[in-house]
C-alpha cells in the first residue's frame, strides 16, 4: 500500500508541476506586448509589405537551398574529395532539393536591400583543385567555410527582417482589424490565402 500511495503522491506532485509550467508559459506570452508600428515602414502600404515579406521568403528558401549544398560540398572535401566531382558528391543532396530547385527556377529574387550580397556560390559550388595540392585543398576548404557563415549570416539576418515585417502587418491588422478581411479570397472556393 505504501508504494502505491507514493505513486499517486508522485504522479499528483508531476501534474502540479506541469499545471505549474503551464500557467507560467501562459502569463509569459501575456507578458509580451503586442506587435507596434514601426515607422520605419511608413512608406510602404500593406501590399508593398506582403510582396516584401514574401520575398523575404523567397530570398530565405534560396539562401537555405545555397547552404544546404556548399554544406555538402564542404564535408565532401574534408572526407578527402576536393580533386572529385562535385555533381557526384551532391547527388543526394539535390534529388532532395527537387522541389526546391522548381520553386527556385521561377524567382528572380535581388539581394533584398542593404543585405551585403553573398559570395560567388556557384563557383565556389564547382571549384575543382587537385587533391595533390594541398595548400589548394586547404583554400578551397576555408573557401567553403567561410560561405557556410555568411550563409547563416545572411539567412538569419533575412529571418529578422521577415519577423520584423510580420510584426508590422500584424500591428497594422490590430489597428484595422478589416484590413486583414483583404488577405481573404474573393471566390468562396478558393481556400488559399496570400497572407
Amino acid at each position: 500500500m505504501t508504494d502505491e500511495l507514493l505513486a499517486l503522491h508522485d504522479a499528483a506532485r508531476k501534474q502540479a508541476e506541469a499545471k505549474a509550467r503551464r500557467a507560467a508559459r501562459k502569463a509569459a506570452r501575456a507578458a509580451i506586448p503586442p506587435p507596434e508600428r514601426d515607422h520605419a515602414y511608413d512608406h510602404l502600404g500593406l501590399d508593398e509589405l506582403r510582396t516584401l515579406r514574401g520575398a523575404l521568403g523567397d530570398e530565405e528558401t534560396r539562401v537555405a537551398y545555397w547552404t544546404r549544398i556548399i554544406r555538402q560540398r564542404l564535408e565532401a572535401v574534408r572526407a578527402g574529395g576536393a580533386s572529385r566531382e562535385p555533381v557526384a558528391d551532391l547527388t543526394g543532396v539535390l534529388h532532395q532539393a527537387d522541389r526546391a530547385i522548381d520553386r527556385l527556377g521561377a524567382i528572380d529574387v535581388p539581394p533584398v536591400d542593404d543585405l551585403s550580397p553573398l559570395p560567388d556560390l556557384a563557383e565556389l559550388w564547382a571549384r575543382q583543385v587537385d587533391a595533390a595540392d594541398a595548400a589548394a585543398v586547404a583554400l578551397l576548404e576555408a573557401d567553403l567555410a567561410e560561405a557556410v557563415e555568411e550563409l547563416d549570416d545572411y539567412r538569419a539576418e533575412i529571418g529578422r527582417r521577415a519577423e520584423t515585417v510580420t510584426r508590422e502587418l500584424i500591428a497594422r491588422y490590430r489597428e484595422e482589424p478589416l484590413l486583414a478581411l483583404q488577405t481573404l479570397p474573393t471566390d468562396p472556393l478558393h481556400r488559399t490565402s496570400i497572407a
